[in-house]
């Protein structure tokens, strides 16, 4: 067969692949369609009538339904001198509450299941984790007197997480920790300090601290389903505009309230004094959006945010378009 033939034969069955995907991905692009008429099929006792999203076109499907990425509840936790098989470099989130041994949860759990309901000592706490954003925030679940528990809607806004509680059904933005739909509508999480350190990092701070168990699920725990993310030129499913001043979609920027810092500059920096608060930055932690394992991706170090007393304040290493979509009047911290 000459050359010509195979190379026509080739074009027909891309063709036909490509047809195949498209009638496959028709019952996906339906239920993606932003219509709360639709929603209320699978979310019935949310209120829709209620939101602050002005465009429900915001609103996206990320693929997987409700519950489809399963949050987790009241993990168990090993001794952090007792555990073995995490990566020096791996990314752990540290939660170090007053009064209670710190805690490390692994972003090889997170990057899988995206939020844990957990409880430290009399604080019920969610800590949570965006891949889309490389946002991992934790927050105290009590709103309004109600102690809240949270799930996965499986929908996406700015490429965020949409979160849900299950008491009421009300959507939550995870960048913000806001109610965006919903009878809590308007309601915000309580952010609590909380950070992104390398395991060997928190074993060192932490030497009595304790770390999350694996979960019973079967995940390939350590594999990074997004092996490459972070060097995107764009964000999935994301339609909104670039961040300013050339700065790249997925640059890391380090975010306090409505400020942000790009993380090349307080990297290169290694710490910066500014609005009152103290930036630091040290290597040694890898990036879990990088290479094919979250504890081999390069290095992309650690932050910690404190005010001038010592203190640990509440902040998020996020990629930049993030940033600009939910903070679109916010300081760039530039120089």
């Amino acid at each position: 067969m000459s050359q010509a033939a195979r190379r026509g034969i080739s074009r027909v069955q891309n063709r036909a692949v490509a047809v195949l995907a498209l009638l496959l991905m028709l019952p996906w692009l339906a239920a993606a369609r932003a219509d709360p008429a639709i929603w209320a099929r699978e979310w019935p006792t949310t209120d829709f009538s209620r939101t602050t999203v002005a465009d429900w076109g915001e609103i996206k499907s990320g693929g997987p339904p409700k519950d489809g990425i399963p949050a987790l509840s009241d993990p168990a936790f090993h001794p952090a001198a007792q555990v073995k098989g995490l990566s020096r470099a791996e990314p752990v989130v540290v939660l170090d509450l007053p009064g209670q041994a710190a805690r490390a949860y692994p972003l090889r759990y997170l990057i899988w299941h995206e939020i844990v309901n957990d409880r430290v000592g009399g604080t019920p706490v969610a800590i949570t984790y965006c891949p889309l954003c490389n946002s991992a925030m934790s927050f105290d679940r009590r709103v309004a007197g109600r102690t809240l528990s949270f799930g996965v809607t499986g929908k996406l806004r700015q490429s965020d997480m949409v979160m849900y509680d299950r008491e009421s059904e009300s959507w939550w933005q995870q960048a913000t920790g806001t109610g965006i739909v919903g009878e809590m509508t308007g309601r915000e999480l309580r952010q609590l300090p909380s950070w992104l350190d390398s395991w060997q990092g928190f074993r060192a701070a932490y030497p009595e601290g304790l770390v999350m168990a694996e979960p019973r699920h079967n995940r390939s725990y350590g594999r990074n389903p997004y092996q490459g993310y972070d060097r995107s030129n764009w964000p999935f499913l994301y339609d909104g505009t670039p961040p300013p001043h050339g700065i790249a979609p997925l640059a890391r920027v380090v975010r306090v309230g409505d400020r942000a810092w790009p993380l090349a500059r307080l990297a290169k920096a290694g710490e910066i004094r500014e609005a009152g608060l103290v930036l630091s930055w040290r290597a040694g932690q890898a990036s879990a959006l990088d290479a094919g394992h979250v504890g081999k991706g390069r290095d992309v170090g650690s932050v910690r945010v404190q005010g001038r007393d010592g203190a640990d304040l509440p902040h998020d290493v996020m990629f930049a378009f993030a940033y600009d979509a939910f903070w679109p009047k916010g300081d760039w911290m530039l120089e």
